[in-house]
């Protein structure tokens, strides 16, 4: 097994974004060599999910990349991005003893499937590069970075606090990025997104036969961040017979498997992050304070949006550019997003009660309907936003469409992608349909706000493997209305992968 150590003090360019059914970490690679990829802890890099081989495939890290197939059981798939960047295929290694030996070349931002596992081939720091993701402009926020960045070093656990959408998960990757701990898995855990039934046994792992159905043992989540860091956003939501569980691995630095005899020891830093004040919870009984206290290593509160609106600018602007690359790849449109001075005015004096999360919502929106001339007013609709009483379905979701689907195609995951592409075609062509200088009108806009709205469902359920109540919190939606919107769009029921 190559020693973790050693990929990353090679300095590979590279890294791996592994994506499963209920975890996702990053893996650094070294700079030449080949590295394998499977389910047993003696593989290289472990990609636990149990549609994994044991010894699934190897990437050889060349010149020139390449992944082959290790006669995995549910086969090796690759979506590789031509240089267009604006199309792409899916290409089947193949699976078995006749797939031993077979391998087709990659390039960064290729997405391998391993069974129904994704990993994503990217340059080191992807998507997440702190000079991409994180604006500071705001003297409060900056405080707050600062402290993060001195307080990352040590091992004691942060509690971060803010308003929904206020930016806990950017600052938790910010501190894992500033830590010793960068090389090694950041573990994203949702305290409302599993039941509690779920919760115990994906935390803290089974052995085999501990209930019905756990065929085989299964390590938790929290021992695959080993050497990492748990990012538990919500930690308010938590239900209390996981709390203590969660309070004894904190001070014990042991997990106890479902069904286990023997504790398994980890070593993990734990970032918490909340909307509520832990402080009242803990006084009316709903939060247990020796509990809190073991997260309240060092608390970061971060201001809402509201009282920095410095930042509202720079991250408009931040948020208009990436939304017109995705609904318009390739165009000239897509490359420079101009938000008009009294757009940005109206930007800066809303309020946002749904802080950054909402702000990037208005401006999803306002691109599609500004359909590639500079942003103004009347594109962003707030104050309609801010009424209760509009009906819901003409307010975009709050979910990042993503670019690859998240299982080996299915007959329900291949339905749902022709649903999806259906749905993006028709976004820019519904208010492109409109003469130059012709207002489309109410229906043709909310057609192309429910076609938009209609995809982020599908992308949704793709991204969760049909798990609906994972897709509505991931869609910031209650799973009700997700089942309704499903219904009302006529989309196929999901299957869970």
């Amino acid at each position: 097994m190559a020693d973790p150590e050693i990929l990353s003090r090679d300095g590979g360019s590279l890294e791996l974004l592994i994506i499963t059914q209920s975890s996702m970490s990053t893996r650094q690679l070294p700079g030449s060599g080949s590295v394998v990829l499977g389910r047993d802890e003696d593989a290289d890099i472990c990609v636990p999910d149990s549609s994994v081989s044991r010894r699934h495939a190897a990437l050889h890290l060349g010149p020139p990349l390449r992944i082959e197939d290790l006669g995995s059981s549910n086969g090796t798939r690759v979506r590789a991005r031509h240089c267009s960047a604006a199309t792409e295929r899916l290409i089947d290694v193949g699976k078995g003893a006749s797939a031993r030996g077979a391998a087709v070349e990659l390039s960064p931002g290729d997405v391998i499937y391993l069974g129904a596992a994704r990993v994503v081939l990217r340059q080191k720091g992807g998507e997440r590069d702190a000079g991409k993701d994180v604006i500071v402009k705001d003297d409060a926020m900056r405080a707050v970075y600062e402290l993060a960045e001195r307080v990352a070093k040590g091992p004691i656990n942060i509690l971060l606090l803010g308003e929904t959408g206020a930016g806990k998960e950017v600052l938790a990757e910010s501190i894992h990025r500033a830590s010793p701990r960068a090389s090694r898995p950041l573990l994203r855990l949702s305290c409302v997104a599993l039941s509690e039934s779920l919760l115990e046994s994906e935390l803290f792992g089974h052995e085999r036969g501990a209930f019905t159905g756990a065929v085989r043992a299964k390590p938790g989540l929290l021992e695959t961040a080993e050497g990492g860091t748990v990012f538990l956003d919500e930690i308010g939501e938590l239900p209390p017979s996981i709390q203590a569980k969660l309070l004894r691995v904190i001070e014990e630095r042991k997990v106890m498997r479902v069904g286990g005899l023997t504790p398994i020891k980890i070593d993990v830093r734990f970032v918490a992050a909340t909307h509520r004040d832990l402080e009242a919870e803990v006084s009316r009984g709903a939060f247990r304070q020796d509990l809190y206290f073991r997260l309240n290593g060092v608390t970061l509160v971060i201001p809402p949006l509201r009282e920095r609106p410095g930042e509202v600018a720079a991250l408009a602007q931040l948020f208009a550019e990436r939304t017109a690359k995705e609904l318009f790849p390739g165009e000239a449109s897509a490359l420079a997003v101009p938000i008009s001075p009294a757009a940005l005015a109206g930007l800066q004096r809303h309020s946002w009660p749904g802080n950054i999360r909402e702000l990037r919502n208005v401006i999803e929106r306002a691109v599609i309907l500004a359909n590639g001339a500079p942003i103004e007013p009347e594109h962003l609709l707030l104050s309609p936003l801010a009424d209760p009483t509009r009906p819901s379905h003409a307010v975009p979701l709050p979910v990042r469409p993503p670019q690859a689907p998240a299982s080996a195609p299915s007959d329900t995951s291949a339905a749902a992608s022709a649903n999806a592409s259906a749905s993006a075609r028709s976004v820019p062509d519904v208010a492109k349909s409109a003469p130059d200088g012709v207002d489309p009108g109410p229906t043709r806009l909310r057609d192309a706000m429910e076609a938009h709205e209609r995809e982020r469902i599908v992308q949704a359920l793709e991204q969760c493997m049909g798990n609906q109540t994972r897709a509505a919190a991931l869609l910031g939606i209650s799973r009700r209305t997700l089942v309704e919107r499903i219904r009302v769009y006529g989309l196929p029921r999901p299957r869970k992968a």
